[in-house]
């Protein structure tokens, strides 16, 4: 008796990319990640990353499907991985964009996601480890809008404890100075202000929101208040580092471990060892963001 043999790889078809988007959309770093592909490809995976960055904030299901085709094309390149990583975690899969920060970091070596990450472990509902997580990392290491992104995630995971103080705590960082505006200001101060008002401290609340909205005003250039606001940085510097390898998509929420990096099922045209799943583990470590 014959058996019919199909395949187990889900089947993905490329979204369409409007003409007037090229892999020059993509950012200086980003485009020099792609070198390592072919010409024809490295440009098919640019546009579908520019693509992303494009629409994530309106449809981040269509990022995310642009990510995979990109993914399924160019799976050991950190940018891609990156990429996939917030894809997933902007439309929900808090465990495909773990496994993916997980697989970014390795093969990038960096740890600027490592808030993202925190965020997804809460995002699984594990706060302590995501503590756990936010403190293995010396903080003076890290740039200081990472640091920022990084108290305001760690301060959330209090939050899910009932940890109110512990919580306001977290915040209490250098950045944390209504003088000055940086790119991040407003977000710190904003989420101070719902810290103090989960605190029942409602005058402070108020008086932290209002300095968020200064912030934000005065770094985009748009403010109506008659208090000036030193302006030290408006533009943080990208980082532009994601890959993606052929991952399942199938993600289990209680297996933290190494891996967690077959997240998606995709092939790798750049690759001859495209179905090897824990060879592919080995090689990559990462966490991700679409850059244009």
């Amino acid at each position: 008796m014959q058996r019919e043999l199909r395949s187990v790889r889900p089947r993905h078809d490329d979204p369409e990319l409007p003409d007037d988007i090229t892999s020059q959309d993509l950012d200086r770093i980003a485009r020099n990640e792609l070198k390592t592909l072919s010409k024809d490809n490295a440009e098919a995976v640019g546009r579908h990353l520019a693509m992303a960055a494009r629409v994530i904030d309106e449809d981040p299901e269509l990022a995310h499907r642009h990510v995979l085709s990109a993914a399924r094309r160019a799976g050991r390149i950190a940018v891609v991985r990156e990429s996939l990583a917030i894809t997933a975690y902007a439309t929900g899969d808090f465990a495909l964009a773990l496994r993916e920060l997980r697989t970014y970091r390795r093969i990038s070596g960096s740890n600027d996601q490592l808030a993202l990450m925190v965020d997804s472990e809460r995002g699984v509902g594990r706060p302590d480890r995501a503590l756990e997580l936010g403190r293995s990392v010396e903080r003076a290491s890290l740039p200081a809008s990472v640091q920022v992104a990084l108290a305001i995630a760690m301060s959330g995971a209090r939050l899910d404890l009932g940890e109110t103080e512990a919580a306001l705590s977290e915040l209490e960082i250098p950045q944390l100075d209504p003088k000055t505006a940086f790119s991040y200001s407003a977000e710190l101060f904003a989420a101070y202000a719902e810290v103090l008002g989960e605190l029942g401290r409602d005058d402070e609340a108020e008086l932290w929101n209002e300095r968020a909205e200064r912030a934000d005003a005065a770094v985009s250039g748009a403010t109506d208040f008659d208090e000036t606001m030193e302006i030290l940085e408006i533009d943080e510097e990208e980082s532009d580092e994601e890959e993606f390898d052929d991952t399942d998509t199938n993600t289990d929420t209680d297996d933290s471990t190494d891996d967690d990096d077959d997240a998606t099922d995709v092939s790798d045209e750049e690759s001859a060892n495209d179905a090897d799943d824990s060879t592919d583990e080995a090689e990559h470590d990462a966490q991700a963001s679409p850059r244009a």
